[in-house]
């Protein structure tokens, strides 16, 4: 449990954020300019002048009531920020000793991080001959070696290109699942946090605008409104293998669910593997569908409707998965859509984009 209750004056605003975060991941979304990384650092102890109480499971870092402040190298917070700040003249190695140097990291933990993120290969290089996405894994790593009680991750995908970008997000996934430090993650992709995250917090001029479950505060149009550089994109996860009807296609696995049929290079082989899909590449359908070309025709229940200047934002609960799709508002009264109406979400296998 992260609790906060904090307030700091920024150059354009006052930073209030009085809230309890029980999630092991939360998002943290909000326009640019919105507090993001001030509250980030606010929590880690690299910002002066913050009036309140900060705690993580308990543990107070911050209380200015009290007098307390503990500074940023004992409040065992991992950070990676937006520039990896990774040390220059140290190799791959190092860099990640040195933060297991000054931490609670041990050899068999280092070895552990090193696997899951999969950067043995980079051990012996430097910092200048990483590619983005390689740099950014490497900060991830220094960050997991000191063994934090909380991990801080400002926009880790951002500025780095697309290709790279996307296959960080596995990486993450791995995070969560096999290590499980709980994680604030602050990004503008609500795809991103709708597979990351469990809980959301939507800020605006400094303040709250939004708390609760990821679905929930993405479920309003607040998020549309507020942030201009905000993303949508429908983001899945599973476990591919080659199809064997169908050549360049295969088939992603989820636990107790139906299997989407996805683009697959031949000879790709088995494993996990992410795929996006735009909103405006699910079909909707009030009666069932037959004799289609989409290869993934999946029932569902709408579970929201959000109609705002001609377009509708529509959640539609389906094959175990929550998918976003959007359609004009006059499409949505001819389907008749509403909470809680059955409906048949068709995806053609090329909409799939793999990302990892």
């Amino acid at each position: 449990m992260i609790e906060l209750d904090l307030q700091m004056t920024l150059a354009s605003f006052p930073l209030e954020v009085r809230t309890r975060l029980e999630g092991e991941a939360v998002a943290v979304l909000g326009p640019s300019g919105a507090g993001k990384t001030s509250l980030l650092e606010a929590i880690t102890g690299l910002r002066r002048g913050v009036v309140g109480r900060i705690a993580v499971d308990g543990a107070t870092l911050h209380d200015s009531e009290a007098g307390l402040s503990l500074p940023p190298e004992k409040r065992r917070i991992g950070y990676v920020p937006q520039d990896s700040l990774l040390f220059p003249h140290l190799d791959v190695r190092s860099n990640i000793h040195f933060a297991a140097a000054e931490g609670r990291g041990s050899a068999a933990a280092i070895g552990e991080i090193v696997s899951i993120l999969e950067i043995a290969p980079l051990l012996d290089r430097f910092p200048v001959t990483l590619s983005g996405g390689e740099r950014q894994r490497i900060a991830l790593a220094r960050a997991l070696a000191t063994r934090p009680r909380l991990l801080l991750l400002d926009e880790p995908l951002a500025g780095v290109d697309v290709d790279l970008r996307e296959r960080i997000l596995p990486y993450l996934l791995r995070v969560r699942d096999q290590i499980r430090i709980p994680f604030l993650y602050v990004t503008h992709n609500a795809g991103e946090a709708l597979l990351l995250a469990r809980e959301a917090l939507l800020l605006r001029g400094g303040k709250i605008e939004a708390h609760g479950s990821v679905a929930g505060v993405l479920g309003a149009r607040r998020l549309e409104t507020l942030d201009p550089e905000a993303t949508f994109d429908n983001l899945v996860d599973g476990l591919i293998e080659p199809s064997t009807r169908e050549p360049g296609t295969g088939l992603l696995s989820f636990r107790n669910a139906t299997p989407l049929v996805v683009p697959l290079a031949p000879g790709t082989p088995p494993g996990r593997a992410v795929y996006a899909v735009r909103p405006e590449d699910l079909f909707l359908s009030a009666r069932p569908l037959e004799r289609v070309s989409a290869r993934n025709v999946l029932e569902g229940t709408v579970e929201l409707l959000e109609e705002s200047g001609g377009e509708a934002v529509v959640i539609v609960a389906a094959g175990g998965r929550r998918w976003r799709s959007h359609v004009t508002s006059a499409a949505a009264r001819e389907l008749e859509l509403a909470s809680g109406r059955t409906v048949w979400l068709a995806i053609k296998t090329h909409s799939f984009s793999r990302v990892r």
